[in-house]
């Protein structure tokens, strides 16, 4: 959605990241090849004083685990555009924080989904045949075979809880095992279900019914704590825990006890609440295999995410492509090319009524209509948002327009389904305020610049560009004479000018294209001149 800075004009200087956790040399290369400065300075990720220092330079940072991104962190991050996760999970950056400063926030769901799953089951085979405790004795010169007897997992019931991209591979490698496979996740379809062969169920049901379950779904509110004492209670005795997920997605004193009493034969665990788990209550029980977080710890992962997080961020910052965003609407390569000018014509009409209405706004509406339906409908709203909330809020965004339109209570509605007007694609936006209703509407033409084409039924051709001026007065002579007059008077050299009327001598609006900003003096003498019901002088940021 933006244009290619370091290819389009030699002048501009190359966007940089700062890498501040170890990411494999490969992803350096590519950000080079893409034409992206990129710095690795590793040792930032464990100083966050120093992190913060350094900063204040850079467009994006791409980190791992260790990094935090933290709300004092992006204080000291004024140009900061986005931040990278090479991995999926993002509990180390403050995802709403990010979003209200209007921050990209994305990850890597697929780089490292096999080996993650490899190693799930890794974990569960060697808690069903305790091979660390058996490893251990072997080594200190023990013989016990009959001390360490396993159970065999072929035919035995995984209740597997989230059946995304990780959960899918487990289910499939399950399958090879010959386990019956039961899945619980609220967004699993049906056919989906039939696809991976397994049964859906409700969570209750799969503790009931599970000999051994795995935990693959995200750490949120919802998911925080699911495996307590009361659902552990829940669960067949002697049944087998695995999470290389999340660690607080697990009580681990309720774990630890119900190991220790024997209604949970074996666990094997890969994360923690806390890392390093120095005080952690499953540490030093001999049935719970432990592992330092290993998930993703394979030179092949840690090379696929690290690229594909490189690509990622080359993407947005020199196409405006979005990739697996976690706080804005994904934009693809194929829509990036041509969304530009309708994302701008959309931020124009939004900065055009949020900068014309002096009333708070109840309502904003926006439209699609013709060949623009076939745009991210998505994007396109969120930058009319960003537009009319700009006007109050200077640092509003894309990313960051939901988010401040719900805490100045300002309902959205997308009617992307809006009837055709007379252009082949058009866009109109429209404000709700306790005075009434504004609605403008635009287009984009061929030479890929926006026009405003309809102001509350007002009909013009208007190029709209940074600096503007908008007059609504009653068609009568002397009003154009007047706006040439007082431009040539303050110095601003008028690029282009529209008028549009109801009908002779009724209502009317004139769009001013400027080179230079209109001064307040000036406003303020049109407004004085008794011709103009409204002066206004526009900054349109999108230019």
């Amino acid at each position: 959605m933006s244009e290619r800075p370091s290819e389009t004009d030699p002048t501009t200087p190359a966007p940089r990241v700062l890498v501040s956790d170890s990411l494999s040399p490969a992803a350096l290369a590519v950000l080079e090849r893409r034409g992206v400065q990129a710095d690795l300075r590793p040792e930032l990720g464990r100083d966050p004083e120093a992190l913060a220092a350094a900063l204040p330079g850079y467009d994006a940072l791409a980190v791992r685990s260790t990094t935090r991104v933290t709300a004092e962190l992006l204080e000291h991050a004024p140009r900061l555009k986005a931040v990278g996760r090479a991995g999926i999970g993002v509990d180390t950056i403050d995802l709403e924080e990010c979003t209200r400063r209007g921050v990209l926030v994305m990850n890597t769901p697929y780089g490292n989904a096999v080996t993650t799953a490899e190693h799930t089951l890794a974990m569960m085979l060697a808690a069903a045949r305790h091979i660390p405790a058996a490893s251990a004795s072997t080594h200190a010169g023990g013989w016990e075979r009959s001390a360490f007897m396993g159970t065999e997992l072929h035919g035995k019931t995984l209740g597997v809880v989230g059946a995304g991209n990780v959960g899918a591979l487990v289910i499939e490698r399950a399958h090879g095992l010959g386990m019956r496979v039961l899945a619980h996740d609220p967004y699993l379809t049906d056919e989906r279900a039939d696809q991976l062969g397994v049964e859906s169920v409700a969570l209750e049901d799969l503790l009931e019914r599970s000999e051994v379950i795995t935990l693959h779904v995200p750490l949120t509110d919802a998911t925080r704590g699911m495996l307590d004492a009361a659902a552990l209670a829940r669960t067949r005795p002697g049944v087998i825990i695995v999470n290389c997920a999340r660690g607080p997605l697990v009580d681990e004193q309720a774990l630890a006890d119900a190991v220790r009493s024997g209604h949970v034969s074996a666990a094997a665990v890969d994360v923690y609440h806390q890392e390093p788990p120095t005080d952690s209550p499953l540490l030093g029980l001999e049935r719970v295999v432990c592992t330092p977080h290993l998930g993703a710890s394979t030179a092949e992962a840690q090379e696929k995410v690290a690229v594909q997080l490189a690509e990622q961020l080359a993407d947005l910052l020199l196409d405006g492509v979005v990739s697996h965003a976690l706080n804005a609407p994904s934009v693809s390569a194929e829509e990036a090319a041509g969304l530009g000018p309708w994302v701008r014509l959309a931020d124009d009409l939004g900065a055009f009524l949020g900068q014309a209405t002096p009333h708070p706004v109840d309502r904003v509406t926006v439209q699609l209509g013709g060949t623009a339906r076939e745009l991210n409908a998505r994007a396109v709203t969120a930058a009319a948002l960003a537009g009319v909330l700009r006007a109050r809020s200077p640092e509003t965004t894309l990313v960051s327009a939901p988010v401040k339109a719900a805490e100045q209570g300002v309902e959205v509605v997308d009617a992307s389904t809006a009837a055709s007007g007379p252009f082949q694609g058009e866009v109109s936006v429209s404000l709700s305020t306790a005075t009434g209703e504004q609605l403008v509407r635009g287009t984009v033409f061929e030479d890929g610049r926006p026009r405003m084409v309809e102001v509350d039924g007002v009909l013009l051709d208007a190029v709209l560009a940074e600096h503007m001026l908008f007059t609504r007065h009653s068609d009568q002579p002397g009003v154009i004479g007047r706006l040439g007059t007082l431009a040539a008077s303050a110095g601003v050299n008028i690029a282009s000018f529209a008028l549009g009327r109801t009908e002779p001598g009724g209502d009317a609006v004139a769009l001013l294209e400027l080179d230079e900003p209109v001064t307040a003096d000036a406003v303020e003498t049109l407004r004085d001149s008794g011709l103009f019901r409204e002066v206004v002088a526009l900054r349109l940021a999108g230019h």
